[in-house]
């Protein structure tokens, strides 16, 4: 490597570093603020040590809102996982037909209401959803929330540009072997898009975790709620306290950081992926 490149990694390094311990100072912050007491945060809140490690705290939230902690950590999971693979199975199939037969009546349109999906504001669409759920007879169940996590237009439309991009003798060899649109997906399209297939289910699964307000709406008691929502109840009329929103905080995102530190080089080739063959 030549002086000037050199120079070049090392001057990328250096502005690197600083800007990356920009972005993670908020969650050192929070880290932190899970060991200190209201009272010291308000008066000294740049602090970058806590005063002690004391981890009482996890004793005071081990039950948020009348509920037990664990009751919203194992709806999280429950939920999360439900509706992330349902979502992947769902878009998937729709993305592969409207690949496989854009010309059909209705799906141009279908296409199009799922780009503004994209542009629509999330919360909006809670209320047609409401309706539909309370109709169903699905309000306050965990089926409803999985129902409602599962539509993906993001999702959609990673699947529908790398499916557009297969070749069709691929597909029609298959068809020509005998088998059925179902098997071809799933035997023949699905293992070709794998970088895709796991940046969809990582972005589902991220994105879903941090969903609250729909659980939120949808639910009518705080046995189906997530860890985001027990965030919420958190701040109650008599105060917040916040030791124990910084520790249940650091409980409710430390999931997802880890996954997505794990999977990050996965998720950004599905998204070239995606994005090129498109």
């Amino acid at each position: 490597m030549s002086r000037p490149s050199r120079l070049a990694v090392l001057a990328a390094h250096a502005l690197a570093v600083p800007v990356a311990l920009l972005f993670l100072y908020p969650y050192w912050w929070m880290l932190i603020g899970a060991f200190r007491t209201t009272r010291a945060m308000m008066a000294d809140p740049l602090r970058l040590l806590p005063e002690t490690f004391d981890v009482s705290i996890l004793r005071q939230i081990a039950r948020v809102g009348g509920v037990d902690l664990w009751v919203y950590a194992a709806n999280s999971v429950v939920i999360t996982f439900a509706a992330t693979l349902l979502g992947v199975a769902v878009t998937a199939m729709g993305a592969y037909a409207l690949a496989r037969r854009p010309d059909l009546p209705g799906f141009a349109t279908l296409r199009r209401l799922f780009l503004v999906t994209i542009m629509y504001p999330y919360m909006l669409l809670v209320i047609p959803v409401y309706v539909v759920l309370f109709k169903l007879g699905l309000l306050g169940t965990r089926t409803g929330i999985v129902l409602f996590l599962t539509l993906g237009p993001i999702q959609f439309f990673l699947f529908e540009r790398f499916f557009r991009a297969i070749p069709r003798e691929v597909i029609e060899a298959a068809q020509m072997d005998g088998a059925s649109e179902l098997r071809i997906l799933f035997a023949v399209v699905l293992p070709m898009a794998m970088p895709v297939t796991a940046t969809v289910t990582l972005i589902g699964f991220m994105l879903n975790w941090a969903q609250w307000f729909p659980v939120l709406v949808i639910s009518r008691s705080p046995d189906t709620y997530t860890l985001p929502v027990a965030l919420l109840a958190m701040n109650t009329e008599l105060g917040s306290n916040v030791q124990g929103i910084m520790a249940l905080a650091v409980i409710a995102t430390l999931p997802v950081a880890v996954v997505f530190l794990l999977a990050q080089r996965r998720v950004m080739q599905g998204m070239a992926a995606g994005a090129v063959k498109g």
